[in-house]
């Protein structure tokens, strides 16, 4: 009997010109591949033009956003995982990505969800922020978080560099993500 691998979808959650999350995030689906015990898959945020929810587009642009809205609610769907990549912007995460996710709710509900994220205090408080977000949408997001800070993980908080003590953090923080995302998929 073949047992399917849990699918993880690894967000970039930012779409900013000259944005870090890019360097991140590839560095946790490298690490995370390496692994071997689950798919794992980027999704850029930045590749989905999701309007504003509750805007008012003109016709033409309108049957644009539902292909971008039904594009990423069925990309978010096809996961029984999450690992959200996010810099903390003014104690938060940052619009685009509090946008997108007030896009889905069923596409979401009994998965689970790591974080990594950098900032000035390692996104810590992105996280936090995820945590309430996630909280609503029924998605059960784990205790350890990879940390990154602009001032010792990036040169001219720019050039990705990261410790290697990152990796503790990280197979913990995938470990749990497959643990949780396993069971949950149970009830599913």
């Amino acid at each position: 009997m073949t047992v399917e691998k849990l699918k993880i979808g690894i967000v970039i959650g930012s779409v900013r010109q000259g944005r870090n999350a890019e360097a991140v995030a590839n560095w946790m689906y490298d690490f995370a591949a390496k692994r071997n015990d689950a798919e794992y898959e980027l999704v850029d945020l930045a590749n989905y033009k999701l309007p504003f929810l509750g805007e008012e587009l003109a016709v033409e642009r309108q049957e644009e956003a539902n292909r971008a809205i039904k594009a990423w609610s069925d990309k978010m769907a096809a996961f029984d995982g999450y690992i959200f990549v996010t810099p903390e912007y003014n104690h938060a995460i940052g619009g685009a990505l509090k946008n997108a996710l007030d896009y889905l709710n069923p596409e979401l509900n009994n998965k689970a969800a790591g974080f990594v994220g950098y900032g000035s205090l390692g996104g810590a408080r992105a996280h936090e922020n995820m945590r309430l977000i996630l909280g609503e949408l029924q998605v059960a997001d784990v205790r350890t978080a990879v940390t990154f800070s602009l001032m010792s993980d990036f040169e001219n908080m720019s050039v990705f560099k990261p410790a290697d003590y990152h990796e503790s953090n990280a197979n913990t923080m995938l470990d749990q993500v497959l643990a949780w995302s396993s069971a949950l998929k149970t009830i599913r």
